[in-house]
């Protein structure tokens, strides 16, 4: 007979252990209250107007944030939707912050996963793909009263000490970052002045930056993002201590860098930031070629790259999808600008060796440069015989390009309305492959002609043989040599009568 007593305990629901700050108060139950629904109830009105407007809050953040005070927990928005909101944007992502630990959020939610190593985190997901990030309340496991001299390492490389709020509002970057948002009272929590440095425009770290900076060097870079993308300024003693302890950031992982230095060219505020990156001595360790090359270039060449990078972000302000091919293309084609060879193939590859950049990125950087400059040239390319330009899967990536390069130069704007109208088929039928008139006839329409013609192959016409100047004899020829490869291919499988045996 099987243990039932066991097995009883085996089915009960999970129970979580009691937190040891609340030792001092047995009446509070940290089980789950009795009849929990999958949907907690509304949370209760507050006494006053709300500083944000619910309306303005997402739905599955707020179900988040109900479910967990349900369970007895605290749960607050925090950070950039927290800032997005009081400076009257929209945020992209609704963040929760709580004093649960990742284990209990697992056991809350069933529609949840655990991620991160160095930073533990819980992931809750909803129909069509959503997710809402819930973390854990944190401090900063360096005791900053220590007495750590002046070689002393405060590089985090864990971060996985549980706190209050107040330390884990303490603990974050910016001070613009670590508000909190208690929905239930409709209120803001404020532990480290970010309220001020909103009203300022001021990005500005929490505590002392040297100590800030030196804990986690990626923290120069998300400083001139926040301040590019939201139109601020950098506080002086912050912005010292980043252009101080640049050459630090070559002690973090390359895959972070490079995450980051995508998120700023993503940013809308790319040409802003890289000035920034720039001046605080930034862009020549997370880019070592493209930063000496700028510092090389003289100023009609220094002024093309920015405005290539403010083309780039009206590009993104529009709404288009630019793919990270795009980003990267936008940098590299500056290294050569006439015929991006073998510096911008090092960077790339670099970033391939180094940054875990995947190769297929690398590629399809590779594949729209090339296909560039066949698109500002159709009439320098002899005929292709591969397939059409526009049915390559990076051709979206050549003509965001190009019309980067248009914005960012005045010119070629003819050209690429041409091209707009190829893509979206509004060519005669006759020439559906052909480039747009104006470039002449007889000239390439498929990138392999940029890149090479590796892909075409000897039996590909450029059409059929029934068009050609023999006419109909022409294609009784053609019929004639499949026939006869038809039959050395049967030969060589062992059919037939030449492969029988003597």
């Amino acid at each position: 007979m099987p243990d039932r007593s066991r097995t009883a305990a085996l089915r009960e629901p999970h129970r979580q252990h009691p937190h040891p700050d609340d030792a001092d108060e047995p009446a509070r139950s940290h089980g789950p209250p009795p009849g929990l629904a999958l949907d907690p109830p509304d949370l209760p009105p507050p006494a006053h107007p709300p500083e944000i407007a619910v309306e303005r809050l997402d739905p599955e953040a707020l179900r988040v944030i109900a479910r967990l005070r349900h369970m007895h927990h605290q749960a607050y928005l925090v950070g950039g939707c927290v800032r997005d909101l009081l400076l009257g944007h929209k945020p992209k992502d609704f963040d929760v912050a709580t004093d649960a630990h990742p284990g209990e959020v697992r056991a809350i939610f069933r529609n949840c996963r655990l991620i991160g190593r160095r930073f533990r985190l819980a992931h809750v997901y909803f129909r069509g793909g959503k997710v809402i990030e819930v973390a854990t309340f944190r401090k900063n496991p360096v005791d900053v009263g220590d007495d750590l001299g002046a070689e002393g390492d405060l590089l985090i490389t864990r971060d996985n000490v549980f706190g209050t709020a107040e330390e884990d509002a303490v603990r974050r970057d910016f001070t613009v970052n670590g508000l909190f948002y208690d929905v239930a009272t409709g209120e803001v929590i404020d532990y480290v002045g970010g309220r001020a440095d909103l009203e300022s425009h001021r990005i500005h770290t929490i505590g002392d930056p040297e100590i800030r900076i030196r804990e986690d060097p990626v923290r120069s870079l998300r400083a001139v993002r926040f301040a590019a993308r939201l139109g601020f300024t950098i506080a002086p003693d912050t912005f010292e201590a980043m252009r101080r302890h640049a050459g630090e950031l070559a002690r973090c992982a390359p895959a972070r860098v490079l995450e980051e230095t995508l998120k700023i060219l993503r940013c809308a505020g790319s040409a802003r930031a890289f000035h920034l990156l720039r001046a605080c001595g930034a862009l020549g360790v997370i880019l070592p070629a493209l930063g000496a090359a700028v510092e090389a270039w003289e100023e009609p060449a220094r002024r093309s790259f920015f405005a290539h990078l403010a083309a780039l972000d009206k590009l993104v302000r529009s709404g288009a999808v630019v793919s990270d091919a795009v980003l990267i293309a936008t940098l590299v084609s500056h290294l050569a600008p006439a015929r991006p060879g073998r510096e911008a193939d090092e960077l790339v590859a670099s970033l391939v060796s180094t940054s875990r950049l995947p190769r297929r990125v690398a590629e399809r950087v590779r594949l729209a440069l090339n296909a560039q400059r066949h698109l500002k040239d159709p009439s320098g390319g002899r005929r292709g015989r591969g397939r059409r330009m526009s049915g390559q899967t990076y051709y979206d990536d050549a003509l965001q390009l190009l019309e980067i390069s248009v914005e960012a130069t005045g010119q070629g704007a003819e050209l690429l309305g041409r091209w707009r109208q190829a893509r979206e088929g509004k060519l005669a039928e006759s020439h559906p492959a052909e480039p747009p008139p104006a470039a002449g006839r007889g000239t390439a329409t498929s990138v392999e002609v940029a890149a090479g013609a590796e892909e075409d192959g000897p039996e590909a016409p450029a059409k059929p043989p029934s068009e050609g100047p023999a006419g109909p004899a022409a294609g009784e020829a053609g019929r004639r040599r499949r026939r006869r490869r038809g039959g050395r291919r049967r030969r060589r499988r062992g059919g037939g009568a030449a492969s029988s045996p003597a």
